[in-house]
């Protein structure tokens, strides 16, 4: 893989395979709106609405992946789900979830709830 795109998409396919075999329906992938961009929209096993943020790290020398979605990432994600669902009115009866996937080489983690909506 060249660059951090092509290295990020491979990781989220990563992380879209992951979810379908835990029952997860994908919505839509690399959702991009005025307010920034979502990772992953899923509906859950449970009927949740999921926002999913992907991180991934090569080994561990720089951190945690997810120690890298800090307050203003969760308050970016939490705003481009807002304008998401202000326009996609078929979800709004569903429960909102945010959740985080951290790849470490091949080693995937997934955190459910891993924030709440930060306005």
């Amino acid at each position: 893989m060249t660059d951090n795109r092509e290295k990020g998409s491979f990781h989220e396919t990563m992380a879209i395979e992951y979810l379908k075999k835990k029952g997860y329906r994908i919505i839509a992938r690399n959702e991009l709106n005025k307010f920034g961009e979502i990772d992953i929209i899923s509906v859950s096993p449970d009927d949740k609405l999921v926002f999913t943020e992907v991180k991934y790290r090569k080994s561990l020398k720089r951190g945690y992946p997810l120690e890298a979605v800090d307050t203003a990432k969760q308050r970016k994600i939490s705003r481009a789900s807002a304008y998401y669902l202000n326009s996609h009115r078929e979800y709004s009866n569903h429960q909102v979830r945010y959740d985080c996937i951290g790849i470490v080489g091949d080693e995937i983690k997934h955190i459910e709830n891993a924030f709440y909506y930060v306005g």
